[in-house]
C-alpha cells in the first residue's frame, strides 16, 4: 500500500515573518498530547505550500490524492511522528467528519477565524495571513471543532508563545420541556389573563407580555394567548403611556406590544387606540444632553425617547422593522454605539467615552436585531466572537462579566443569537445547560442551581427551546402548498432579476473547463475526473434546456462507461457491486439518468435502483465499520444531501423506499431544519433542509407535506439583507442556489424571497460567466459554485427535473486514455483578483484541503456537490461531488 507523504523544505522560523510579510500557519497538535506549532513561509503561495514550508509533512489519503490531507507531523514533536497513526487511521479513504484535519484561515486585521472555503492547494496565501490545523470534527458551517486560540496568538511579532489549546463546550446536549414550562407559566395568571407580582395588587405588565411571547412560542394560537393579548391592548395606556396619551410612549413596552402584535397577526398601528408605530417613530432623538438643550428622555441622538437601556433601545428598532418600517438610521447606529471593545454590548445607554461593559444577554438581543436591520455584518460578527468566548464549558453564560454562575436569561438569549447566527453546536449547548436548570414544575429560576422558579427567566428559555426568538416569533401557520406535491412553478429569473444563464452555461461548457466536452477534473494539472462535479454540470443544463449537445456528451461518457486520464469510470465513483457502494453517489447517478430519460435500471451498465435498494441499512454498524448510520440510511451516505438523493432516485423509479423516508423525515429538527451529516450533530443547514424538502415533496403524504412546510419557513427566515443566504462559506452561492429550488416548491408563497435571492445570485456572476463560491473571500469563478447556481436558479427541484435529449446526435464513446489536455484545449489562464476562471475544484472547504467539498461538502455546500460517499464512509474529499 502506497502513502502520499510530502516532506517539507527546509523551515522557515516565525521570526523570519511579519505581520506584512510572510504568512503563519499553526497546526494543534493537542489531541495527540502536544501543543500548538508554529511555523512561518516568507514568500507565500498556497496554504499547501505553506504548512511545507513552515516545517511540517503530511500525508494524502490513498483514494483522494496528497490535496486531502490526513497526516501531520513536525520535527519537534515526537521526532517528526505524523498524526493520526497508522493504527487509529488507514489514510486509504476519507476520514470521517468526527476526526480528521480541519483547515481555518484568517487575514491580516481579522480578529476570528474562518472556516476555509478552499482546500490547502487551492487557497492563495498572501502576506500577512495566518492559517490553523485542528484535528477533531466540525459540520459544515464550521461552527464547531474551531481553534482554541486566536489569530493574534498565531501571527508573527506577537510577542506570545505558542498557543494553549482548549476545548469547546462540552456539556451534554437537552431538549426544554416547552409545553411544561407554557403550562407552568399559565397556572400562574390571574384570571388567566395576567401576572400579579406575589403582594401587589397591579398587574406586571412586563412580566404578562413576557408570558404571552412563551405562550406563542409554545402553542402557537389559543385561547389563553387570546386572553392575555386583550387583556394588555386593553390596557395599552397604563403600560405604554404613563404619562399620557399625548406625551412620549415608554419606548420598551410600546415596542413590547407591538411585537406582540406582530408576532400574533394583530396591527401595531392600532394597539388599544394607538399606532406604537408611528409613535416610536416620531420620538427620536435628535440630540443627547451634549447639545446644551433640554434633552427629556434621551442619552444620544438616535435613542428612542425613554427607552432608558439597551433592551428598549434594541426591541424599538426590531418593532419597527417587523412592522416593515426603515428604522431611522440613527437608532441602529446608536446600538452599535453600546459595543465594547471586546464585542460585547453593554446594557446601559451609555455615551461616548464612558466606561463599557457588555454581558452575554444585551449581546445576544442586540446582535440578533442588527442581523435583522443589516448593514452592520462587522458588529453582528464581534458581538458572536465575544458570545463564543463567553461561554462556559457547560454551555452556560454568566448574567455579567465576574460571574461565577450561569445565568438562565443570559443563557436563553446568547442561545437564540447564536442559533441565527449559524453556531448550532453552541447553541445546543445553552440549551442543553438550559435543559438541564428546568425546575420539575416546569419554570426556571434565575441562575444554575435555583430552587424556586420565576416568571421573568422563563419565557427567553422557552424562545430558546423552541428555537425562535423575537425576530422571528410568529402564531401564523404556513399557507397550504399552491401546486400539487412534487410540481412546483418553475422560477426561472426574469430579464434583469437573476443572473445571465446564457453566459452561465457557456462557462461550464467552455473547452477549458468541460474536458473532451465530456467530464470536469478533479483540479488543475489532472486527468482525474471528479463524476459528481460532473453530474452537477449535467444537472444545470438539464435545467436550462440552453446546451443539450453538451449535456448529450456528458451523459453518454457516463452511461458508456468513458473513462477518465487514470482509466476510472463512473463505477470507481458510486462503489457499484463493490463492499463500498455509496448511497448517495448512486442515487445521484440514477437521478440523472431519470431527468434526461434514460433507464436508470440500465444505466453504465448497471441496474441503478437494485443497486440502492440493495444499499438500504437494516440496522447501524458498528466501530470500526462506517457503512451504516442507522436504520433506513443508505451505505456510505453519511449526509442528509446523500440520503435525500437516494429517496428520490428510488421514488423517480416508481419504488417507494418507506425506511429511508421516515428515516429522513426523523432527521428533521423542531425548527424545520436538517442537519448536514449523518448522523446527526445538531447543526442546521439550508442547503440540506432545501435538498430534503425537495425529497419529501415529491414522497407526497400528510406527514411529508407538513415537514416541507416547515422546512420553507425555516428556509425563509434564514435569508440574509441581501437575499443570500448563510452557508459553509459564508453568504453562499450554492446555498442562495438550493434555497431558490427549495423555496420554489411553494414559488407563490415565496415569490419576494425567491426574487432577492436570485438578485443576489446575479450579483456573485463574473464577466466570464461563472460565479464566486461567496459574497466574502477569494474572488474569482469556481466550477462548482456555478454549477449549482445555473442550475438552482431555474427553480426547479431534483424531484422533478426533466430534459429530453431528442434531437441530439449521439456522442463518439469516450477514449479511454486521454490526454493530459483532453481535445487540445487552451489552457487555463487565471488572473489574481480578476474575474478568471478559478476551475471547479477550488472550492474546497475547510477539511483537508480537497476541492470544495472537503468538508462542508460533506453534507452540504454545493447542490449535489458531490457527495462523493464512493468508498468511504465519509468522502469529504470530493464532498462537494455527492451532493
Amino acid at each position: 500500500m502506497t502513502f502520499l507523504t510530502t516532506t517539507s523544505a527546509a523551515a522557515d522560523g516565525v521570526g523570519d515573518c511579519t505581520a506584512t510579510k510572510g504568512a503563519v500557519v499553526a497546526v494543534d497538535f493537542g489531541a495527540f498530547g502536544g501543543t500548538a506549532e508554529r511555523g512561518c513561509d516568507t514568500t507565500p503561495t498556497t496554504g499547501y505550500d505553506l504548512l511545507h514550508d513552515a516545517g511540517f509533512t503530511t500525508t494524502g489519503t490513498q483514494h483522494d490524492g496528497p490535496a486531502f490531507i490526513c497526516r501531520i507531523g513536525y520535527g519537534s514533536f515526537n521526532s517528526g511522528t505524523q498524526y493520526p497513526t497508522p493504527d487509529k487511521e488507514s489514510c486509504v479513504l476519507t476520514p470521517p467528519a468526527t476526526a480528521y484535519w480541519s483547515y481555518w484561515t484568517a487575514s491580516p486585521g481579522q480578529d476570528d477565524w474562518s472556516y476555509s472555503q478552499y482546500g490547502a492547494m487551492d487557497r492563495k496565501v498572501k502576506d500577512g495571513d495566518v492559517d490553523a490545523w485542528v484535528y477533531g470534527g466540525t459540520d459544515v458551517g464550521g461552527t464547531t471543532g474551531r481553534p482554541a486560540f486566536t489569530p493574534d496568538d498565531v501571527r508573527a511579532g506577537n510577542g506570545g508563545g505558542t498557543p494553549d489549546p482548549s476545548t469547546t463546550p462540552t456539556g451534554g446536549t437537552g431538549r426544554i420541556d416547552v409545553a411544561g414550562a407554557a403550562r407552568w407559566l399559565k397556572s400562574g395568571l390571574t384570571d388567566g389573563e395576567r401576572v400579579v407580582d406575589d403582594g401587589a395588587g397591579t398587574p406586571n405588565y412586563l412580566l404578562t407580555t413576557e408570558t404571552a411571547y412563551a405562550l406563542a412560542a409554545a402553542d402557537g394560537k389559543s385561547a389563553t394567548l387570546d386572553k392575555v393579548t386583550a387583556f394588555l391592548t386593553a390596557h395599552t395606556a397604563d403600560y405604554a403611556y404613563p404619562s399620557g396619551a399625548d406625551q412620549a410612549p415608554d419606548a420598551t413596552a410600546a415596542a413590547r406590544l407591538a411585537l406582540l402584535a406582530e408576532a400574533t397577526e394583530g396591527d401595531p398601528h392600532a394597539v388599544g387606540g394607538h399606532d406604537l408605530i408611528a409613535d416610536l417613530t416620531a420620538n427620536v432623538c435628535a440630540a443627547g444632553p451634549e447639545s446644551g438643550q433640554p434633552t427629556p428622555g434621551c442619552t444620544a441622538k438616535g435613542d428612542f425617547r425613554n427607552a432608558t437601556y439597551a433592551e428598549g433601545q434594541a426591541l424599538s428598532v426590531l418593532a419597527l422593522l417587523r412592522a416593515g418600517v426603515t428604522p431611522p438610521a440613527a437608532t441602529v447606529d446608536r446600538l452599535t454605539q453600546l459595543q465594547c471593545a471586546d464585542g460585547g454590548i453593554t446594557s446601559i445607554l451609555i455615551g461616548p467615552g464612558e466606561y463599557c461593559d457588555g454581558d452575554p444577554a444585551t449581546t445576544g438581543l442586540v446582535a440578533l436585531v442588527l442581523r435583522k436591520a443589516g448593514g452592520h455584518d462587522d458588529a453582528v460578527a464581534k458581538a458572536r466572537t465575544y458570545l463564543t468566548k463567553a461561554q462556559r464549558a457547560d454551555g452556560a453564560f454568566p448574567g455579567y462579566t465576574g460571574s461565577p454562575t450561569g445565568s438562565v436569561y443570559a443563557t436563553a438569549y446568547a442561545a437564540q443569537a447564536l442559533r441565527a447566527l449559524g453556531d448550532g453546536d453552541r447553541a445546543d449547548a445553552a440549551v442543553g445547560w438550559l435543559s438541564r436548570q428546568q425546575l420539575a414544575g416546569g419554570g426556571f429560576g434565575f441562575d444554575e442551581g435555583a430552587t424556586d422558579p420565576a416568571v421573568y427567566p422563563t419565557p427567553p428559555a422557552v424562545l430558546a427551546g423552541a428555537g425562535t426568538s423575537l425576530v422571528t416569533l410568529t402564531t401564523k401557520q404556513p399557507d397550504p402548498p399552491t401546486s400539487p406535491s412534487g410540481s412546483p412553478t418553475p422560477t426561472t429569473p426574469a430579464p434583469g432579476i437573476g443572473p445571465d444563464l446564457k453566459k452561465g452555461v457557456a462557462y461550464l461548457t467552455s473547452a477549458a473547463n468541460l474536458k473532451q466536452g465530456q467530464y470536469y477534473t478533479a483540479g488543475p494539472g489532472t486527468t482525474r475526473a471528479d463524476f459528481g462535479l460532473t453530474i452537477d454540470g449535467a444537472y444545470a443544463l438539464a435545467a436550462t434546456g440552453l446546451n443539450n449537445a453538451k449535456l448529450r456528451g456528458i451523459v453518454d461518457f457516463l452511461d458508456l462507461g468513458g473513462k477518465d486520464g487514470e482509466g476510472r469510470t463512473v463505477d470507481d465513483w458510486t462503489g457499484i457491486g463493490t463492499a463500498y457502494a455509496a448511497g448517495g453517489s448512486l442515487g445521484k447517478t440514477a437521478l440523472l439518468a431519470e431527468a434526461v430519460g434514460r433507464d436508470p435500471r440500465d444505466f453504465a451498465g448497471h441496474d441503478l435502483i437494485a443497486a440502492l435498494d440493495k444499499a438500504v441499512c437494516a440496522k447501524p454498524s458498528t466501530a470500526p465499520d462506517r457503512s451504516c448510520a442507522a436504520e433506513g440510511a443508505y451505505t456510505y451516505a453519511p449526509s442528509v444531501f446523500a440520503q435525500s438523493l437516494a429517496v428520490m432516485a428510488q421514488l423517480r423509479a416508481g419504488e417507494r423506499p418507506e425506511k429511508p423516508i421516515a428515516y429522513l423525515e426523523s432527521l428533521q429538527q423542531d425548527s424545520g431544519a436538517w442537519p448536514s451529516l449523518i448522523p446527526a450533530t445538531g447543526d442546521t443547514d439550508v442547503d440540506s433542509t432545501a435538498i430534503a424538502a425537495m425529497a419529501l415533496d415529491l414522497a407526497g403524504g400528510d406527514k411529508a407535506e407538513a415537514a416541507v412546510d416547515k422546512a420553507l419557513t425555516w428556509i425563509a427566515s434564514k435569508q440574509l439583507p441581501d437575499g443570500g443566504f448563510p452557508g459553509a462559506a459564508g453568504n453562499s452561492v450554492n446555498s442562495a442556489a438550493l434555497a431558490v429550488q427549495g423555496l420554489s416548491l411553494d414559488a407563490q408563497k415565496y415569490a419576494d424571497e425567491i426574487t432577492d435571492a436570485q438578485k443576489c445570485l446575479a450579483a456573485q456572476q463574473n464577466t466570464d460567466g461563472g460565479f464566486n463560491v461567496a459574497k466574502e473571500g477569494q474572488r474569482g469563478s469556481d466550477l462548482r459554485a456555478s454549477t449549482q447556481a445555473v442550475g438552482g436558479a431555474t427553480g426547479i427541484s431534483f424531484g422533478t427535473l426533466e430534459r429530453s435529449l431528442a434531437g441530439t446526435s449521439p456522442q463518439p464513446t469516450p477514449s479511454s486514455t486521454p490526454s493530459p489536455n483532453p481535445s487540445g484545449s487552451a489552457p487555463e489562464i487565471v488572473t489574481p483578483g480578476g474575474d478568471g476562471g478559478t476551475r471547479g475544484g477550488s472550492g474546497a472547504l475547510a477539511s483537508t484541503g480537497v476541492q470544495v467539498g472537503v468538508l462542508a461538502a460533506i453534507a452540504a455546500l454545493l447542490v449535489l456537490a458531490g457527495w462523493r460517499t464512493t468508498v468511504t464512509a465519509r468522502r469529504r474529499a470530493e464532498a462537494g461531488h455527492d451532493r
